[in-house]
């Protein structure tokens, strides 16, 4: 049975909140955001028809994670983006406490979408039902309701389904908690995307001698990457470390060999997946032309992210730009999207140790024995020396000062910068910290230490959604 609609409140609060959130200067110059309200996981990244697709959880009634719709951009190149009609809202008994996270796939020319429908009881329980829902020609979605129930022995955290196909056959990963609270990724087969066959669990807490992995992991993605099978998820709950897994929930890959006939993944170590103070949820595409693409939620779910400033313009959260994947000698790069090169404006040498803070693309080369620093506007402090890289920012909610850190020999950075978020992508993608900040303008860019051995800027044209 349908609930009502909430269509016209949503109307509503876009054209009331749109004008708004434009008008924040912390409102990205380049990247994906929210109209109005709060956004999170980017969902359905998908190629289909000739055009991209980006989906994405959204709440456009407020700035809270309380009614989650799916929101769709689509694009010809990657660079230049629009919004398309809503694609989900959560209006039927089966994903009545919100749409959550899942992705797209092209099923013989069908636009298919493949989501999770939420259901919370008024006891406390709750459970989840894997839905889908096709296109229809006018870019709007047809739910066709659920294909798959909550599997026995597991929780009612059962959510987020990667779906491919494989040599004629559909796969699908699920992110869950098993009834002893412990964080699996399950994996189900289908010939129709319709009936699903449960396959096992293929990784999480005690598969592969894995421990202390936490109670639950959200947002599986399995892919192939040169000769090597890579599964990225967010598991919540494995421990803080000294100088890794310090945000409130981390994302991670690790890689190994997959292997179909077994349905078994066997795979290395965790590895932290960026290392800045926002990043989560990550989600992979395959273009045409072979490329592996990845963008993520530059968020955090709980934490500071309700004491951002930005709330008070009726708005929150960004994407991460789009990345480029490589697999190359065990460690996994991820590089910016080379048509970002297209927002280029003239490029600008070393010339002094401040810049009027704007947005722009960085390039430097340094040595390991260096010592500098780049203040970000008093908002987000970078240091290097012969230990990586440490940042600082200050904490949204009192006085303390919190830090993040990538350990290694730093070769190069670059560097992108937006109105409130900044990228840093460490010896060309081996390593990289995403992070909101939240200056105040006019606001500096300033350099102190060591003079880069090589020093490139360039400042970056707006490229909003239309």
């Amino acid at each position: 049975m349908s609930l009502p609609s909430r269509l016209p409140a949503v109307l509503q609060a876009v054209m009331q909140g749109q004008p708004r959130a434009l008008a924040d200067s912390h409102y990205p110059h380049w990247h994906h955001a929210p109209v109005t309200g709060l956004m999170n996981d980017p969902n359905g990244f998908v190629e289909f028809a000739g055009r991209y697709h980006l989906f994405y959880q959204w709440n456009p009634l407020a700035c809270d994670h309380k009614f989650k719709c799916w929101g769709h951009w689509s694009s010809a190149d990657l660079l230049h983006w629009q919004h398309e009609p809503l694609a989900l809202m959560p209006d039927e008994e089966y994903d009545r406490n919100g749409c959550y996270s899942g992705s797209a796939v092209d099923n013989n020319g069908t636009l298919t979408l493949c989501y999770t429908g939420n259901v919370k009881f008024d006891d406390g329980g709750r459970t989840a039902w894997q839905c889908l829902a096709t296109e229809n020609v006018d870019s709007t979605f047809t739910k066709l309701g659920p294909v798959l129930p909550l599997p026995a022995g597991y929780t009612g955290h059962v959510r987020d389904p990667k779906v491919w196909q494989h040599d004629g056959r559909w796969y699908m990963v699920l992110g869950a908690q098993d009834l002893q609270k412990n964080g699996k990724v399950l994996l189900f087969s289908s010939a129709d995307l319709q009936q699903w066959t449960s396959e096992g669990e293929i990784a999480g807490y005690g598969i592969n001698a894995l421990h202390d992995a936490g109670y639950m992991w959200e947002c599986p993605d399995l892919f192939p990457l040169d000769d090597q099978h890579i599964l990225i998820c967010c598991p919540q709950g494995i421990p803080h470390e000294e100088q890794r897994y310090l945000n409130t929930y981390p994302a991670v890959w690790m890689a190994g060999e997959f292997d179909y006939t077994r349905a078994t993944f066997n795979h290395g170590p965790l590895h932290e997946l960026d290392a800045g103070f926002e990043f989560y949820a990550p989600q992979t595409m395959q273009t045409h032309d072979g490329r592996r693409l990845l963008v993520g939620w530059m968020g955090v779910p709980d934490g500071e992210e309700m004491h951002q400033p930005t709330l008070a313009h009726g708005w929150i959260h960004q994407m991460t730009c789009l990345r480029e994947l490589e697999f190359i000698d065990g460690k996994l790069y991820q590089r910016p999207l080379r048509e970002l090169t297209a927002l280029r404006g003239e490029a600008q040498g070393w010339q002094e140790t401040a810049l009027p803070l704007a947005p722009m693309e960085i390039f430097l080369e340094t040595a390991s024995a260096d010592e500098f620093s780049i203040d970000f506007g008093g908002a987000l402090m970078l240091k290097h020396d012969a230990s990586g890289i440490r940042l600082a920012r200050r904490s949204l909610v009192g006085d303390e000062t919190h830090y993040r850190y990538w350990q290694g020999d730093v070769r190069s950075l670059r560097i992108y910068i937006d109105r409130s978020s900044v990228e840093i992508f460490i010896n060309d993608g081996e390593g990289v910290m995403s992070s909101r900040y939240f200056p105040t303008y006019p606001g500096q860019l300033i350099f102190n230490g060591s003079k880069p051995g090589a020093f490139c800027y360039w400042p970056l044209r707006p490229c909003m959604v239309e």
